[in-house]
């Protein structure tokens, strides 16, 4: 199969945006985009039956609709629909197998209405081989001073192996023409705090030590990518804090997460968990070392 980008439907104001956003992407890496929707009573194909009784009527409505509206904005892109008679969380997590990246529908913390949303886009996160890309329909607010607003910020958490993450992040920055922004938070002891705040000299110690870990890491991305800006923010508070903190407005926040071992139930960590719930801007969530 060639290079795809895959996207959940389901109707919901928040897939829509999600198939917007994963348009985009893949026109602007030049992939393929495939609209998947995944129902477990759906009638086998081909069903060559008058709408008043095709009981497939509404879900080809639905992703017809999202195909054209994605031709008249991307012509140039080609696009692949997919009806599937299956759990919409296995249909998803075999469809990132085959992809380039699954892009869904988020409401965070709100309620649940999408079948993509909480029972199924939360377990293909935790468990998906490929990056996950969750995508809200909130309209975009003016942003304030220093905030990440037009950039792709990366969360960095300096151990295990960030190099899918980073490529990930560049990748795209590159791709949508713009910058990078990495993050990195630090809890602070509490032998270190004093009534008037953090010790400073174990904060300037602190600080240092992680701008050189972060410069380190970034170092030869910004040789294989010398057209993107790249800056970065070390922040001494709770690493979901900072992310959640500097990536609003953001264009793109990037979370990495360790792949499952066998045996072990897959889960997501306090950050990218902090990140999918209270982030505002889409989130990508990606499988690493």
């Amino acid at each position: 199969m060639p290079p795809v980008v895959t996207v959940g439907l389901d109707g919901s104001p928040e897939s829509l945006a999600a198939a917007r956003w994963a348009a985009e992407e893949a026109d602007r890496r030049k992939l393929a985009l495939r609209l998947l929707h995944a129902w477990p009573t759906l009638a086998p194909e081909p069903v060559c039956l008058p709408a008043e009784v095709d009981q497939n009527y509404w879900a080809k409505r639905l992703v017809d609709t999202a195909q054209a509206e994605l031709r008249a904005r991307h012509p140039g892109l080609a696009i692949d629909k997919s009806l599937v008679a299956d759990d919409a969380q296995h249909a998803l997590l075999q469809a990132a197998s085959e992809s380039e990246m699954v892009v869904l529908g988020s409401r965070g913390l709100e309620s649940v209405e999408s079948y993509f949303l909480g029972d199924v886009s939360m377990p293909v996160v935790a468990r998906a081989e490929r990056p996950v890309v969750l995508v809200r329909a909130e309209p975009r607010k003016e942003q304030g001073p220093g905030t990440a607003a037009g950039r792709v910020v990366v969360a960095l958490k300096l151990h295990g192996s960030p190099e899918d993450l980073l490529d990930f992040a560049f990748r795209t920055a590159a791709a949508r023409d713009l910058p990078v922004l990495a993050v990195h938070g630090r809890s602070v002891p509490l032998h270190a705090r004093t009534p008037w705040g953090v010790d400073h000299r174990f904060s300037e110690e602190r600080t240092r030590d992680a701008y050189e870990q972060v410069s380190t890491a970034l170092h030869p991305w910004r040789e294989k990518y010398p057209q993107v800006d790249v800056a970065d923010s070390i922040r001494l508070e709770s690493p979901a804090k900072a992310v959640v903190q500097v990536a609003e407005g953001a264009s793109l926040l990037v979370m990495g997460r360790r792949r499952h071992r066998a045996g072990l139930v897959p889960h997501l960590g306090p950050v990218a968990q902090a990140a999918v719930h209270h982030g505002r801007c889409p989130v990508a969530v990606v499988p690493h070392d």
